[in-house]
């Protein structure tokens, strides 16, 4: 699917995993829509690459529409990929029997709303102004990429709230692939494994500490490049005949239980 001309949305877009796929999809000629909530690392992003910030938090559905409808504004919406999400670590229950030390309830309902709901939230937004495309030469309308993790099916000690919300993306993937082939749209999820975002932070001991993560990855023997990804988004963006594909990008890691 050519996506020169056309218009994008990638939620999470203004750092890691989220700006790699923006510059790559704008590298192909779409006109990238930049959502995000991080408005001076967003615009930076926006303006180097040719494209629109939008403020979007994605358990806002009237935002997710002005992003959407902002990027019907800039041409044919033929691409969305999502990539907004948070982490927490917590075990089930606490070390004292208490019921108060048990996992909090709201941040697993928070890491919910935001990586399982907003994604599911974005797609089906994204895919009713894609619905209304003129269908190319293969009848395609576009293409929805969502970002889930190697932790959907290796989840480690603590991971009950991420891989719950990451397994949740995985498993809705073919559902949705089914009930969208009707429009022409296509949707693929990538799982990731261990990559060097700015979830790590700075400096000596940052780059000590993803070294000794490195060591634990199949081969090669380290943490995984944001354009490494992106390639992969926009492989399943691009290549018509990639639909309801669940793909490990993750150097061949099998997380260990902790």
């Amino acid at each position: 699917m050519d996506i020169n001309g056309a218009s994008a949305i990638v939620t999470g877009a203004a750092s890691g995993i989220g700006a790699a796929a923006a510059r790559q999809l704008a590298a192909k000629g779409a006109k990238v829509v930049v959502a995000d909530l991080q408005a001076d690392k967003g615009e930076e992003l926006a303006k180097e690459i040719g494209g629109t910030f939008v403020r979007v938090d994605v358990t806002d559905t009237a935002q997710i529409e002005a992003a959407v409808n902002q990027a019907v504004e800039l041409g044919p919406l033929r691409a969305a990929v999502n990539s907004a999400g948070i982490g927490w670590a917590q075990r089930t229950v606490g070390r004292d029997g208490e019921f108060s030390s048990a996992h909090d309830l709201e941040a697993y309902k928070r890491v919910i709303a935001i990586n399982l709901i907003g994604t599911f939230d974005v797609v089906r937004l994204a895919a009713t102004a894609m619905g209304r495309n003129e269908p190319l030469a293969s009848g395609e309308r576009g293409a929805i990429v969502n970002m889930a993790s190697v932790a959907a099916f290796d989840g480690q000690i603590g991971q009950a709230a991420y891989s719950s919300s990451k397994g949740g993306v995985v498993g809705m993937t073919l559902p949705i692939a089914r009930d969208l082939a009707a429009i022409g749209v296509r949707v693929n999820t990538i799982a990731p494994g261990l990559i060097d975002t700015p979830i790590y932070g700075e400096g000596e001991a940052s780059e000590a500490f993803k070294a000794k993560l490195g060591e634990s990855v199949l081969f090669p023997h380290r943490l995984g490049q944001p354009d490494e990804l992106a390639s992969m988004v926009v492989e399943l963006v691009t290549n018509s005949y990639m639909n309801a594909e669940v793909i490990r990008v993750d150097g061949g890691i099998r997380m260990p239980p902790k």
